[in-house]
């Protein structure tokens, strides 16, 4: 009966696999033959099936950009950059986009432990420091073995040094995939959908108009009202945006 079960939903998974494998070859010459509606309605399926991948993502984004509708083109450009962070042609792409937006907001200028810390942080997400530490550790453990094991006292000297040095690696690749995840997961964003919204001073329709962003600006959540969101802008600014008008990374 086990083998039965496993085989059944492997037989599933892999007919899952050809539809979606199927649906995207489709996308893809429908954008190659400029219906990009069609394209996106084919891609957003494979979505729809729990399945996501940069590749959908990044020609989402590109089919959204291509009919100016620059708020979901930049939005599946982020998406597609958090599977693939070091892919060229995603950023490429994403810099495109965000240049056609209307807003151009300044950040706060940042201390240099701040940019320092988004430099080194920076170099990988969560997931790839923490691959850098099962190295680090696979690391130590070989050379400290091979310390305790020779018997030349100029070879433990040196199993010993390096081992000392990927202990180090390892605490510091550690320390730094628990804090770039808890940035992760304390820095919610949301992009823009909506071609003008008014951002209030508090969370109701009556609330007074604070100022007012465009499609395609990145803001984060800062905390949540019911139906509102309390968004911040890069530059400081903050207030309250009903949730439908935004969609979360």
């Amino acid at each position: 009966m086990r083998i039965f079960i496993v085989v059944t939903a492997l037989f599933f998974t892999a007919a899952h696999h050809g539809q979606n494998s199927s649906l995207f070859d489709q996308g893809n010459a429908a954008y190659r033959n400029g219906n990009y509606q069609e394209a996106i309605q084919l891609w957003e399926e494979i979505l729809d099936s729990g399945y996501t991948s940069s590749d959908v993502y990044y020609n989402l984004g590109n089919a959204y950009y291509r009919l100016n509708q620059i708020g979901p083109g930049i939005y599946y450009y982020e998406k597609a950059l958090q599977l693939a962070p070091d892919d060229p042609d995603i950023k490429n792409n994403l810099r495109f986009a965000e240049n056609a937006r209307i807003d151009i907001i300044e950040p706060l200028p940042q201390s240099v432990f701040s940019k320092w810390y988004q430099g080194v942080t920076g170099l990988f997400s969560y997931d790839g420091w923490a691959v850098l530490a099962v190295i680090a550790s696979a690391g130590f453990a070989l050379f400290f073995l091979l310390y305790y094991f020779s018997f030349s006292e100029k070879r433990k000297r040196f199993f010993f040094t390096i081992s000392l040095i990927a202990a180090l690696v390892l605490v510091t690749t550690v320390s730094l995939a628990f804090l770039t995840y808890e940035d992760f997961r304390r820095n919610r964003f949301a992009i823009v959908f909506a071609d003008q919204l008014e951002v209030k001073s508090e969370p109701s329709l009556a609330g007074q108009a604070a100022f007012v962003i465009h499609s395609g600006t990145k803001v984060r959540i800062k905390s949540e009202a019911d139906t509102w969101l309390r968004i911040v802008l890069a530059d400081g600014k903050d207030g309250w945006v009903p949730a439908s008008k935004v969609k979360q990374l």
